[in-house]
């Protein structure tokens, strides 16, 4: 039985310039990234890749008709490496290009095509919350089923990871802030998933210490505070994946996604909404085990007043609300855009197409459960 296991190479580098000149970068590699982070970093260096900018193509996170417009035009370049500088979307786009004989996108999240590697992938995240540099999936919105789908394949591993945290500089606060939620969350999810173990809990519990630790320092000292210690949030972003990249994650992922994917919620922001029912629910069903574990490691991370006696688990998710709620207000669902007639909608979408997912909840959720917990939060 795998207990672990990490293909991807990690490197660090001070600067995009020491990257580029360690790594060779050459007319054979395709970079995918955005205008903002070529402008500063990547033009002054007159590199001879072939460069593609993801926002020409079509805004927010990626989907199966984004993906397709790019793929048309790639086909008509000539290249041995991807190479990815971006977040999510970026990423999750680059994975798709390292394989072979891919003609629309849609036919690889459904299994129609071989999934088969064809081109090395290097990836440069340049945000704290994905932790994709390490996991082999990618995630799309496939528009004619009004969902999200995931690709799940060793395929899909980057050859090499490279941690710059000069790449993080400009990344808005808002920005930064749900990713680094997102990353917590990938910690949280992935320590109680069925398929955890002490190899991947290893990794769990250093992201959540290292992020509530920044969390709580940024509530004290500002949000200027973050750029003292992006390498700390870009590593506790990297643990969190390989985490998850082993264990997975569970129903907070499944229940934000046709959020996301009908009106448009980013990422991060759509599973910060999710976060805490869900594991108050996992709390109310089973407080046992992992979950006792990981209450407790929580509440020791949250610089919690002498004052307050660790006597009902609940509250720790009440005093992590507390936390997060002082960094950045979580939302009702109704103030997306989401209507009460969503409801049962969203819950049917959940059930039917990410049981993918549904599989790593530390325990299993019935119908009315997922629909609770989408009217507690309308």
């Amino acid at each position: 039985m795998q207990l672990f296991k990490l293909k991807t190479k990690i490197n660090n580098f001070d600067s995009f310039a020491d990257f580029a000149s360690e790594f060779n970068l050459s007319a054979k590699d395709l970079i995918i990234t955005h205008e903002f982070l070529y402008e500063p970093f990547m033009k002054a260096l007159q590199l001879p890749c072939h460069f593609v900018m993801q926002e020409k193509y079509g805004n927010g996170e990626p989907s199966d008709e984004m993906m397709n417009k790019i793929l048309a035009d790639v086909r008509k370049v000539d290249y041995d490496r991807v190479i990815a500088i971006g977040g999510g979307t970026v990423i999750d786009i680059a994975k798709l290009f390292v394989l072979k004989g891919v003609e629309n996108v849609t036919d690889a999240f459904e299994r129609k095509i071989s999934i088969e590697k064809e081109k090395a992938l290097v990836i440069l995240p340049t945000t704290c919350g994905t932790g994709s540099e390490v996991t082999n999936i990618s995630i799309a919105e496939i528009k004619s089923k009004h969902t999200k789908m995931g690709l799940a394949d060793e395929a899909l591993l980057a050859d090499d990871a490279v941690m710059i945290p000069e790449l993080l500089k400009g990344l808005p606060y808002k920005f930064y802030l749900y990713s680094a939620i997102d990353a917590l969350i990938h910690a949280a999810e992935s320590y109680v998933s069925p398929k955890a173990n002490p190899y991947t809990r290893l990794f769990s519990k250093e992201a959540i210490q290292i992020i509530l630790n920044i969390f709580s320092e940024i509530v004290e000292k500002g949000e200027n505070y973050r750029f003292g210690c992006l390498e700390d949030m870009l590593i506790a972003s990297n643990y969190a994946g390989i985490a998850f990249g082993n264990a997975g994650v569970g129903a907070v992922h499944a229940l934000s996604y046709p959020l996301g994917s009908n009106y448009h919620v980013p990422h991060g922001e759509a599973n910060y909404q999710f976060f805490t029912n869900v594991f108050r629910l996992y709390n109310k069903k089973q407080p046992a085990r992992l979950i006792h574990e990981l209450n407790t490691l929580l509440f020791q991370n949250l610089k919690i007043s002498k004052n307050v006696l660790y006597k009902d688990e609940f509250i720790v998710y009440e005093l992590l609300d507390t936390l997060l709620e002082k960094l950045i207000p979580k939302n009702s669902l109704h103030a997306y855009g989401m209507k009460e007639e969503d409801i049962d909608g969203f819950t049917t979408n959940v059930i039917e197409t990410q049981q993918r997912l549904l599989a790593n909840n530390y325990v299993p959720f019935t119908r009315e459960e997922i629909r609770d917990i989408y009217t507690s939060l309308y």
